[in-house]
């Protein structure tokens, strides 16, 4: 089994499945660090609610996905903590925006 959480002032916290199901269906714009779209590309940063640490180490539990043109992932970054996925999606965003700027 999986560790489940939920935010709580933007800091994850974990619970149970009961609580994680209720929180998860009611808290969709919580769960959204950013989202930024510009020329068929889009870059979104998530809460995910539940741990994607398959070794050791502290829980991952945000996820950064750029989608191109045909809504194919091409890039997936993942972090522990709110400020960390805000500058995750950041700094994603700035290599994004030179890239569509100068297509390769």
């Amino acid at each position: 089994m999986f560790s489940l959480y939920i935010l709580k002032d933007r800091k994850s916290v974990p619970v149970d499945e009961p609580e994680w199901a209720q929180w998860f269906g009611t808290h969709h714009d919580e769960r959204v660090v950013g989202r930024w779209d510009v020329a068929g590309t889009e870059v979104s940063t998530v809460f995910l609610g539940f741990d994607h640490q398959f070794r050791d180490g502290p829980p991952l539990l945000f996820e950064t996905m750029v989608f191109g043109p045909h809504g194919t992932p091409h890039l997936v970054k993942r972090y522990s903590t709110w400020a960390e996925a805000e500058d995750g999606h950041m700094n994603t965003c700035t290599v994004e925006k030179a890239r569509v700027r100068t297509p390769g």
